[in-house]
């Protein structure tokens, strides 16, 4: 295996992949071999392995400023994520190539925030599954499936097109303050995206001086006028796995083989997506005007620095190392109901849910921009590494919550009646109709 890494190293070229959205986050650094598909996999953990391990083979240097400290000291690794590999390989050129060798000869994989932090949520939200929740989630292709699918809706952002674009990107935040200044709460956030949207945009043309203004020149996707949809984005991507399980029961009492599989494929498909916005909204940045370094007034010294979203994302994360599942899941208890039905059956109950979950998470902005300000984010000794523990937090709040979610679409599904009736009518098929074995 070392040598297959070693070889994809030294005979690919690389690149340095931004995401251009609104949010500046840094969806991370892309070595695109010239290869064939089968080592790929092996070049991927390559790339993450370089990234973690280069810092213990880069030169010291003043011409870089890290952004980890006031102390002057530069690693390779952070030039290398500030300045794109191939001005890092030109300035430092035998590093470099010692870093890859010794990333790929020596190195444990160290993961990153952006896509292996969103896997990491969905594996312990999996092992929060009760007994009694259907089998066919547990095998072990399924659950890789909804750990795969925990980044989809973040691949979603890296391509230009312009009308994904307007759609997906506003799913992935809320800007809570501007839900303030229209006097929004808990309870009085509409339910309905389009709702809030309409009053949004009468409230901002009623005090234009109160919002942010919209950079015409940056607009392309016309999003900078939106606030944000992520309790939306989460409350309407549980409907589609409780709308999942209710034709799956359908299915199961008159379908065939091949429909029971393909609707289980679906409730993957819709776990998948809706663990990516549950892990979004516990990321404290995803909740705030302030998503990027501070705004505006800052009478406590916030930082402003614009790279403070990507060192949260994925960088401080890539320099430490993610935990593993087994340090996390003994913080977690089983899923539960997020509503229960018998005593709360309105139409808006798990919206309500998730909007105070939201808003739980906005509550911990300030206290991630102390820990920054009192140096505990850096990633180094002495103090550095203060923050990991609030970040993890973090991590365990999204899967007990997704886990939920998981659960009580699962509990609260009712078997889908009209489809149920259409498939009874059908001539006898040939395929036998499979039993309600889950």
């Amino acid at each position: 295996m070392k040598e297959v890494l070693l070889q994809s190293v030294l005979t690919c070229r690389v690149t340095h992949r931004r995401n251009h959205n609104n949010r500046g986050t840094l969806r991370g650094l892309s070595l695109a071999p010239r290869l064939t598909q089968p080592v790929n996999r092996s070049f991927r953990l390559a790339r993450v392995w370089v990234a973690s391990e280069i810092v213990r083979t880069a030169p010291t240097s003043s011409s870089a400023h890290s952004m980890n400290s006031g102390s002057g000291k530069t690693d390779l690794r952070g030039a290398i994520l500030r300045f794109g590999w191939s001005r890092a390989i030109h300035k430092w050129p035998g590093a470099v190539l010692l870093g890859l060798i010794v990333a790929v000869t020596t190195a444990g994989p160290v993961r990153a925030w952006d896509y292996d932090a969103h896997r990491l949520i969905c594996q312990l939200a999996l092992g929060c599954l009760p007994p009694d929740f259907p089998a066919f989630v547990r095998t072990p292709a399924a659950q890789e499936r909804i750990a795969f699918l925990g980044g989809e809706p973040d691949r979603w952002r890296n391509v230009p097109d312009l009308a994904l674009r307007h759609f997906n990107s506003p799913d992935h935040y809320i800007d809570t303050e501007l839900l303030e200044l229209c006097g929004f709460g808990a309870d009085t956030l509409p339910m309905f995206r389009y709702d809030f949207v309409v009053q949004l945009d009468r409230a901002r043309a009623v005090h234009p001086d109160k919002f942010p203004p919209v950079n015409e020149a940056k607009n392309a996707d016309r999003t900078q006028q939106l606030a944000g949809f992520l309790p939306w984005a989460i409350t309407e991507q549980f409907g589609k796995v409780k709308s999942g399980f209710a034709y799956l029961k359908a299915y199961q009492e008159a379908g065939t083989a091949n429909e029971v599989s393909n609707a289980q494929q679906n409730i993957i498909y819709a776990m998948g997506v809706l663990a990516h916005y549950v892990g979004d909204a516990t990321q404290p940045l995803h909740t705030t005007i302030h998503y990027n370094g501070w705004t505006g007034p800052n009478p406590r010294g916030y930082t402003t620095n614009t790279t403070f979203h990507r060192w949260i994302d994925g960088e401080y994360f890539l320099k430490i190392g993610l935990p593993e599942v087994a340090q996390l899941q003994p913080k977690l208890r089983p899923a539960r109901l997020v509503i229960d039905p018998a005593k709360n059956g309105a139409p808006d109950a798990v919206f309500r849910q998730v909007v105070k979950f939201v808003l739980d998470q906005h509550k911990q902005v300030e206290p991630l921009y102390e820990l920054e300000k009192a140096g505990k984010l850096t990633g180094e000794q002495p103090n550095g590494l203060e923050g990991k523990a609030f970040l993890e937090g973090q991590l365990i709040v999204a899967a007990q919550m997704l886990a939920d979610l998981w659960y009580t679409a699962y509990v609260t599904a009712p078997v889908d009646t009209y489809l149920r009736t259409q498939l009874l009518k059908r001539k006898p098929k040939t395929e036998s109709a499979v039993p309600s074995a889950k």
